[in-house]
């Protein structure tokens, strides 16, 4: 199981409004399956989401964060969304069978979440919990 999360560009709010949200985590989901990955949990804020899921056999996980963010970002623009893009980067944390509840629960609960942290306060704590060795420099392009 793996914890994914990326950003729009800049952290531009630009998943707005919540049927748009909606939207792009059911294509999501769809992309997941597409590749044999099981979609468990998305979720996320107006500039940023979530992904819980298994990750497949067959696919590499730079493969799937690149599937996943070039056919979101162009379904985005589809739908008008002017100069949508995702951030360069991404997280992804390894999440264990016995972790999948509270972690499902963690991203299904962004909005409330987000009420008291930042995005980028949110990463950070999750690098660190995961004793992921980062550079500031290099993570909110």
């Amino acid at each position: 199981m793996i914890h994914v999360i990326f950003s729009t560009k800049h952290r531009r709010p630009l998943l707005r409004p919540d049927e748009v949200r909606c939207e792009i985590y059911a294509y999501l989901a769809g992309t997941l399956k597409n590749v044999g990955c099981d979609p468990i949990k998305i979720d996320g804020t107006a500039d940023h989401v979530h992904i819980l899921s298994s990750l497949s056999k067959t696919v590499a996980l730079a493969d799937l964060i690149q599937r996943l963010k070039g056919s979101s970002s162009k379904v985005l623009k589809e739908k008008g969304i002017r100069g949508f893009n995702w951030q360069n980067g991404y997280g992804a944390f390894s999440v264990s069978e016995s972790s999948v509840a509270p972690v499902a629960a963690y991203v299904d609960n962004q909005e409330k979440h987000h009420r008291k942290l930042t995005f980028q306060e949110e990463f950070r704590a999750l690098l660190q919990k995961h004793r992921v060795a980062f550079d500031e420099q290099y993570l909110w392009d």
